[in-house]
């Protein structure tokens, strides 16, 4: 998830998002909003996981599938993985697929399963598409861990571990309330239906949208995870509903597209832009104003977390059937403090 686009920088506006939270409390506006946990890489994990730490005698392969390779929240949760691993004595072999896309993703289940790892720590890249690869691996007696998106049916996983993103797109809105306080049409460029983490995220937004009288939800656009499409998309909803004040992206690519239609409408600066994570390009966006805010995930901790359960399940001891990883909002007025430079994604370990 690359590249980034300018429109004017927000200012003041920004800083009214301090006091927006993760978890949907309350913040001083002097700190950083976060979810109350700590967000930095090497950060103990979230208090619910099962800890791993003490060493055992045998040394575990392990495997991290992503959901796509190269993207930096993807490179985070495998330094994450591979920073627990290596203090465990374990190892990690990592890979993933050139798009987020099950048909490309499926194959390498398959021979990663063939390999017969102990564990298979796995971003599956659609809620049904990707079951009966990972019930394979399951059968095959892997251990799996789900990470980041899961499955509409997610029975075998010893674990599933994840941004609570319904609450992620609540927060979002919460910060579109704090950019335009006035009310408005809001509506949601997402990527592309059947992705678990983005559908609950849209969810989540629309929920509380629905729930202010202030505020009129106009619905969702898909954009296939490209900036081109999203852009058209963006386009064409600004001239059916001119009264929108605020758009919600998704990812990445969906708020760089975004911020384009936005402009070829020719109101940059007047609808505000929400984007999630916080990749390195994403953070130039906030800075040159193509964004107003974002919403950070932890995906660090949530790679410590997927080794601890994986080896918590092969050494036979208890595990945690779902772990809910935390939150850090961040905007202009916040940037150079040390949680929000902590949040922003790695490009490499």
């Amino acid at each position: 998830m690359k590249r980034s686009l300018s429109v004017p920088a927000v200012g003041a506006a920004a800083a009214l998002l301090l006091g927006v939270t993760a978890a949907c409390s309350s913040s001083s506006s002097s700190t950083p909003a976060s979810s109350g946990a700590s967000t930095s890489p090497g950060a103990a994990t979230s208090a619910s996981s099962t800890s791993g730490a003490s060493t055992s005698s045998k040394s575990y392969n392990l495997s991290f599938i992503q959901g796509v390779a190269g993207d930096g929240f993807y490179v985070t949760m495998g330094c994450g993985m591979q920073a627990e691993a290596k203090k465990l004595g374990d190892t990690v072999n990592i890979q993933g697929p050139a798009q987020f896309e099950s048909s490309l993703q499926n194959p390498i289940i398959e021979s990663v399963t063939a390999s017969h790892p102990d564990a298979i720590m796995i971003a599956p890249d659609d809620v049904t598409a990707s079951r009966p690869p990972i019930a394979q691996a399951m059968a095959a007696g892997i251990k799996v861990v789900l990470v980041d998106t899961t499955l509409t049916d997610p029975s075998g996983a010893v674990s599933q571990i994840s941004s609570n993103n319904t609450a992620g797109g609540a927060d979002a809105f919460a910060a579109v309330k704090q950019l335009v306080p006035g009310g408005g049409q809001v509506f949601v460029v997402n990527t592309q239906p059947g992705i678990s983490t983005t559908d609950e995220r849209t969810s989540g937004f629309a929920a509380a949208a629905k729930a202010d009288p202030k505020f009129s939800y106009v619905g969702v656009q898909y954009d296939n995870d490209t900036a081109a499409l999203a852009a058209q998309v963006t386009l064409a909803e600004l001239q059916k509903d001119p009264g929108i004040v605020a758009i919600f992206a998704t990812n990445l690519f969906s708020a760089e597209g975004a911020a384009t239609g936005i402009r070829q409408a020719g109101k940059s600066g007047k609808v505000k832009v929400v984007g999630f994570d916080a990749e390195p390009d994403e953070i130039t966006a906030l800075q040159q104003g193509t964004v107003q805010a974002l919403i950070a995930q932890s995906p660090y901790v949530i790679g410590t977390d997927a080794v601890d359960q994986a080896i918590a399940a092969l050494q036979g001891k208890p595990t945690t059937p779902k772990i809910g990883t935390k939150f850090t909002i961040i905007t202009t007025a916040n940037l150079n403090t040390a949680a929000s430079q902590a949040a922003i994604y790695k490009t490499s370990c």
